[in-house]
């Protein structure tokens, strides 16, 4: 079996109503497909993390030529090569994204060629469901009274849907924060969990401060707190509250990871498997992980592909420490609008009662729609 071609399909679709994270307003949802065809006519497909016209240009200028006519199940050897092709340029960032796109793509391709599931190949699984918590509860509006009424409902909605966890977003000032996370502690209970992402909105002085005043309300962690280069806020930050720290989806490979580890900068290791460098990589670095004891938690945002790809790895992810009560890594399940994330896939992957279950087929486990592929496509 040979690769024959690659192709990039950049897509991108408004939403109705816009919502904020400490960084932007969010108005449209956009994405990286790649699509592996080969001459066996098997096709694998891989998601990627990062600016999607970025990304299809590295991938059809840089990347693609070194892969037709090579055997996809190369593995190993075609990560090292393309990480090595632009390693004196790019060890993070863009580069790393579309490699990691690829890299899913390979993967599913060789799932389908041999028959079995990702997480087979990757030596699982050790479970076949996990948990799931809602990410969403973003600024809705800019009223305060309105937001507070719409975050309310949409909570609510999720405590209906069956979810046990459920995660916010801060860092648009203490004041605004901590009486957005003391009000949805009041609305959910104290037996669901709660975390809590900044996005890298708050220095190490307003992150210490909202920290602290967090502690009562029983928080499950402090994503992002202060910015993915201040690895010395973050083990400061660590060391001054009880709240869990967690980040890393703005880091890249094994080498960012094992900085971040050594440093004992965070509780809670997120790296995005579209973007870390794909599943490869995310492998290598959960094992790294459970050398130091910390935490691994998936970060997981695109499309229907990229969250095909994050269960396989949840699959084989290992627990931190062997024991009935030990803890089990979670899936984030993107809840806000998005117009083909969900519809991309023949037979998308759903949260039932606050639980999802590994895809079972071959690869990657699910089938692509090409007329919701063609419909958001704009490159």
């Amino acid at each position: 079996m040979k690769i024959t071609r690659i192709i990039t399909h950049v897509l991108e679709a408004p939403i109705e109503k816009s919502f904020a994270f400490s960084q932007a307003w969010v108005d449209k949802r956009v994405g990286l497909v790649v699509e592996i065809e080969t001459d066996s006519g098997l096709i694998g497909w891989g998601d990627g993390y990062g600016p999607p016209f970025a990304l299809a240009t590295v991938i059809d200028r840089y990347y693609a030529p070194r892969l037709i006519g090579r055997s996809p199940l190369a593995g190993d050897a075609i990560w090292e090569e393309l990480y090595n092709a632009l390693r004196d340029h790019g060890q993070r960032g863009v580069p790393v994204q579309a490699l990691s796109a690829l890299d899913i793509a390979l993967w599913d391709l060789r799932g389908k060629a041999l028959g079995q599931p990702v997480h087979v190949l990757m030596g699982g699984p050790i479970r076949d469901s996990v948990r799931a918590y809602a990410t969403g509860l973003y600024r809705r509006s800019n009223t305060p009274v309105e937001n507070r009424a719409l975050l309310q409902a949409e909570a609510e909605g999720y405590l209906d849907a069956g979810f046990t966890a459920m995660k916010t977003k801060v860092g648009f000032g203490f004041r605004d924060d901590i009486e957005l996370v003391e009000m949805l502690r009041d609305i959910i209970g104290r037996e669901i969990e709660l975390f809590v992402d900044a996005n890298h909105g708050c220095d190490l002085v307003q992150a210490k401060k909202l920290a602290l005043a967090m502690e009562p309300l029983d928080i499950g962690w402090f994503e992002e707190p202060v910015e993915p280069e201040d690895l010395d806020g973050y083990a400061e930050l660590r060391r001054t509250t009880s709240i869990p720290i967690a980040g890393g989806e703005c880091s890249f490979t094994r080498h960012d990871f094992r900085r971040i580890l050594e440093a004992r900068a965070m509780d809670i290791i997120q790296p995005d498997t579209a973007s870390c460098g794909g599943l490869t990589e995310a492998k290598r670095i959960a094992d790294m992980a459970w050398t130091h004891g910390v935490r691994y938690q998936p970060h997981v945002w695109g499309t229907g592909i990229g969250l095909a790809a994050a269960m396989q790895l949840l699959a084989v992810l290992p627990t931190t420490t062997p024991a009935f009560g030990s803890h089990a890594p979670l899936l984030e399940y993107d809840s806000t609008q998005h117009p083909f994330r969900q519809d991309l896939l023949v037979e998308p992957i759903r949260v039932a009662d606050g639980t999802a279950h590994v895809p079972q087929g071959p690869g990657l486990g699910v089938e692509v729609r090409r007329d919701v592929l063609e419909r958001w496509r704009v490159n």
